[in-house]
Order: structure tokens, then sequence, then C-alpha cells
């Protein structure tokens, strides 16, 4: 497999210098270079924005730019059209704001034209300042006369933008700050093909890509496009142009493991991108191994009766919350998420074996004896794999199919981006799904072994035996907490997770140290057993399709428990996976 669009999130140098504390990983920080809330003041002609933070940005981006370009890329992408599009109802200080991006961004669209690499614009449908929001509402039909005439002019403006990439289930963070704010104004199959329909015509007459990503969270009518055959039928059948292309995540749901294939990929001969992650949210951020290789050397294989596959994208730095700051290219901290990056370029880019694309990495660092460490390495990252399967993972639970609403449920449940959750609430929802408690802890206490022969192969595999020691630390916690999920409640159990959480908080930071954020609380909740597998009988569901109670209960009047979902997001969770992302209660828009 030798894919012609070879794609990389570029957007790790807008992050250099970032303040500490939780990172929104999903986009640019605009607000970072903007030094007054009105624009006014500072910058160039009063553009309110911080020149010597941008100047930094262009001086990493030109390093970053040159790797990319070694490695075989052909593309990188940017945020956001939002940013560089200066439509005339905006206010004149926010103008010149835009005009200062402008400039910058074009100096950074030349530096990717030097090294021979194309631009690819994101765009969330859509961003709004207040005037924006007056002008166009929540009108689709004005929204896509909007947006053509962006995109038009942006492409017109910078000949090396190759095409925009559309973000349409998914909107920003309710923790994003700054002028623009994105929601989401496409709730049907309809409003996307209708929008689809206005803008290809800007992107063929300019032989340019409109790009269409089928991820969401599952929010109102369009939320199960990336999964729903009759959803993704009735936006895209017929749309055929050589203009528009299809990109996908390789799952039913976000970058977890345990999931099948997307099944769209053999449904339509739309041009499509596969989407990969090489920095996992999920699974560490880098900090630890979580390597793809052997997951997606599977997906090669199957991809390979997939109709009008012509590219795919690597996420090196985009994606989730958390307080973890591993840049990828930019400083030397990045080892497992810059293998799995040329990994994902072996397999997809050149055709390679796993085998073949751990001994050019090592190749590539110049180490002496490179192919006995690839040898070392791949058994480390053996060993790795089966500590994140069973460990990081529950097995038994994440093997299991199960929707809610129109989301397929994430495989992980107790860890969520840089949290770990112990309490009892998660504590009955195992114990409802998963049978064989004794056969989990056994598999954790497996995978704890895992990560200390990973130890002890660390210096002969050339990796950083300090990570292995960190990922050892977190994952004892897991490991102990499945004692408590699935065996009778003891005040020792209780007492022995706390200290270990003691532990790991004086050794990797306190508070705002850069760490897994470890949420303990073994109150009972009023909830009885019987009662938890009650609710979890009527409220999931097995298969893709839907139910008589989906369509009566849970995707209609549940829509009217939003409120009472947010209160009691707060006593399962803590406040931090509430009040980031689109929050917990955006599955039932």
């Amino acid at each position: 497999m030798n894919l012609p669009l070879r794609i990389l999130d570029g957007i790790g140098p807008f992050f250099v210098g970032h303040p500490r504390g939780r990172i929104n990983w999903s986009k640019i920080p605009f607000w970072r270079f903007e030094l007054g809330a009105d624009g006014e003041g500072g910058g160039v002609d009063g553009s309110g924005l911080d020149e010597e933070a941008l100047e930094v940005v262009v001086h990493q981006f030109s390093r970053f730019a040159e790797r990319a370009a070694s490695l075989g890329f052909t593309h990188l992408t940017l945020d956001d059209l939002a940013h560089l599009y200066d439509w005339p109802g905006y206010r004149p200080a926010l103008r010149r704001r835009i005009a200062a991006y402008r400039r910058h961004f074009a100096r950074l669209f030349e530096i990717a034209e030097h090294y021979g690499l194309r631009i690819l614009l994101t765009s969330d449908v859509l961003s709004y300042t207040p005037e924006l929001e007056r002008e166009l509402g929540r009108r689709p039909r004005r929204i896509g006369r909007w947006l053509r005439d962006a995109c038009g002019t942006l492409l017109d403006d910078y000949p090396q933008i190759d095409g925009i990439i559309l973000r349409v289930g998914e909107s920003d963070g309710v923790d994003v700050q700054g002028e623009f704010r994105s929601r989401l104004v496409l709730r049907s199959p309809r409003h996307l093909r209708g929008l689809i329909e206005r803008l290809l015509p800007t992107f063929e007459d300019r032989g340019r890509l409109l790009i269409v990503r089928t991820w969401s969270v599952g929010a109102y009518h369009l939320g199960d496009l990336i999964w729903h055959r009759g959803t993704f039928r009735s936006t895209f059948a017929g749309l055929d142009s050589d203009a528009l292309v299809l990109s996908m995540k390789y799952g039913e749901s976000d970058f977890f493991r345990y999931l099948p294939l997307n099944a769209h990929f053999f449904r339509s001969g739309h041009k499509k991108i596969l989407e990969l992650q090489a920095r996992r949210e999920y699974e560490g951020f880098g900090e630890y191994p979580s390597f793809v290789g052997w997951l997606h050397e599977e997906h090669r294989a199957q991809l390979a009766a997939a109709e009008n596959l012509v590219g795919f994208s690597v996420w090196c730095q985009t994606g989730g919350w958390s307080r973890f700051r591993r840049l990828t290219y930019v400083g030397d901290e990045s080892f497992w998420i810059e293998l799995n990056v040329e990994t994902c370029m072996a397999i997809f880019g050149r055709g390679e074996s796993v085998a073949e694309a751990l001994r050019s990495f090592c190749a590539r660092r110049g180490t002496e004896g490179s192919a006995r460490r690839a040898a070392a390495l791949a058994e480390l990252l053996r060993y790795g794999e089966a500590a994140i399967l069973d460990l990081l993972y529950l097995r038994e639970f994440a093997e299991q199919k199960l929707f809610f609403r129109r989301l397929r449920m994430p495989p992980l449940i107790s860890v969520f981006w840089d949290n770990v959750l112990v309490n009892h609430t998660v504590r009955q929802l195992l114990r409802a799904l998963v049978r064989d408690g004794e056969r989990a802890i056994y598999e954790g206490d497996q995978g704890l072994a895992a990560i200390r022969r990973m130890i002890d192969l660390a210096p002969e595999a050339g990796a950083p035996v300090e990570d292995l020691v960190f990922m050892l630390d977190t994952f004892e916690i897991l490991a102990v907490a499945r004692r408590y999920y699935f065996r009778e409640y003891r005040p020792e159990i209780a007492r022995r997770l706390e200290r270990l959480r003691a532990r790991y908080e004086t050794r990797y930071g306190g508070a705002a140290g850069e760490r897994y954020q470890i949420h303990l609380d073994f109150r009972p909740v009023r909830w009885k057993s019987g009662q938890v597998r009650r609710a979890m009988g009527l409220l999931l569901r097995r298969e893709r399709g839907y139910r008589w109670l989906d369509r009566v209960v849970t995707l209609r009047l549940l829509r009217l428990a939003r409120p009472a979902v947010r209160l009691a997001s707060r006593r399962v969770a803590p406040r931090t996976l509430s009040e980031t992302a689109m929050g917990v209660d955006s599955v039932l828009l």
C-alpha cells in the first residue's frame, strides 16, 4: 500500500511555552497569542497579537516541516479557517487581528511550500462571533453561502492550501477561550448534504479538495454518521466528485482499541482518508509506549479490499485534554509518539512490515547495532501491547459491543484522558457488565509483570527507562483498583489505593504535575446492583440497529433529562471531565 496523500497535523509548534495545567489539545490555542480581550494594543498596527510568541512558532514550524518532509509526508494540517477569513462584518479590532494572523500564516505556508509540503486547513461548522451569529443564526442555507465565500476567498488568496477539512460532528470544548467559539449547526444528513452541494463547485472550479470528516460525538440526528449505514448513505449517496474526500477514523468510535474497522470504508466509491493517532490521547499521550504498529498492520490487510482509499492522516499532537506536555518533533522528548508516526508512514506510505519499520526507526537514530536494538524494541513493544490490552483496558468489558443512543460506547470506562476514576459508581457498572472479575484481576497482574519485563529490556532497546517506570507506577494503581471493583469491599483496599495515590503524587509533581489525576471516592451510592443491571439493559443495546425503546425513550425523552444528567455526572466523574470537550450531557442532544 502506497497512498499518495500522507498527512501530518502541524499544530505542535503553537504549544511551545504553553502555561502549565490542563491543556486542550484539540486545536491551536489562539488565545495564547492575543494580548487583549478587545483586540486593541500591541502587535503590528494595533493587531493585539504577541509577535514574539508567534516568531517562536515560525522557527519551530520550520524545523517541524523539514522533519515531516524528510519522513515522506505530503501535507500538513493547520487550524483554522475562522482566524484567516476577513469577513467585512467583523468589528474593526477583530479584522486587524485576523489581518495579523493572515500575515503570520502566510509565512508558515511559504515554509511548508519550501519543503514541498501542501496545506490542508481545518474548519468547524461553524465558528461564531456575536456579530456572525446575528448575521447567520443556525440557518443552514445562510451558513452554506457564507462558508462558500470564505473557502473561495482563502483558496484564491493562498495557493499553498490544497483543501479544507470540515469537522461537522463536534464543536469546541466548553473550556475554549478567544474570539471564536464553534457550535454544531448541522443536525441531520439533509443539512450536511446541502452544505456539501453548495461548497463543491467552489473546490471543483479551483482543483482543490473538500475533505469532510465523518467523526461525530453522537449529537443530533447526524450523530451516528461515523457508523450508521443509513445516515452515511443519506448524506453521501450520489455526491460524486473528484473534489470530495471523506476522512474517517479507523473505528466506529474515537481512537480506541478493541473496535472493528469502520465498515464505511467499503460502502462507497468516494475518495477516502484513513485517520490515525500517534499521540494516543486515551493511552497515555505518549508518556509511555502505546505502540500502534500491529494494530494498523491488521488494518492495512483489511483495507486491501476498500475502494478508492487515497491517503492517511496521522495526528501527532491533536486530541484530548491533559496536563501531559510532550511535543512531537519539537524538542527531543517524544520517543514513543515519533515511533508511532514513523511506523504509520512505514505501513501505509511504504508498505513495510512492523519489523521493517522498527529497523528503519532504529537506523534513522544512528544507534550502534540497530538491528539488535530493533529486535529488543520489538520484544519490549509486544509486552507493552499486552499491558495496554489487559490492564489499561479491561478485556472482557472492552470486547463487548455496546451502544447508547447514537454513540458506540468507548471500550475504556475507568481511565479517560489523564483521569483515573476509582469510585463506587464505576465499581457497580463494571460488576454489572463483567462476569469474571477474578480473571480481570489476574490479567491486571500479568500486565504489571509485562511492564517489569519492559524495564529490563529498555537499555538493550535504546528506550527511555524513566517512561516505563512511570507506566509501572500508573498501572499499579489500575491493577489494585480491580481488587476494589471485583472483590468484596474491605477498608484495607481503600487505604492501599490512597497510599499508592499519595506516593504517585509525590513522585510526579504534586497537584500541578504532569501525571494522571487519580480520583478516589469509596462512598457507596444509593443504586443497588440489580437496579444497575436493569438500567444497563434498558439504556444500552448490543446491536447497531435502534430498538423501539431507543426511538421512543433514549433518543427522544432522554433529551429532557439533560439537566439531571449534568448534575449526576458531577457525582460520578470529576469536575474536570464535565468542563472539558462538549460536556458529558452533549450525548443527549
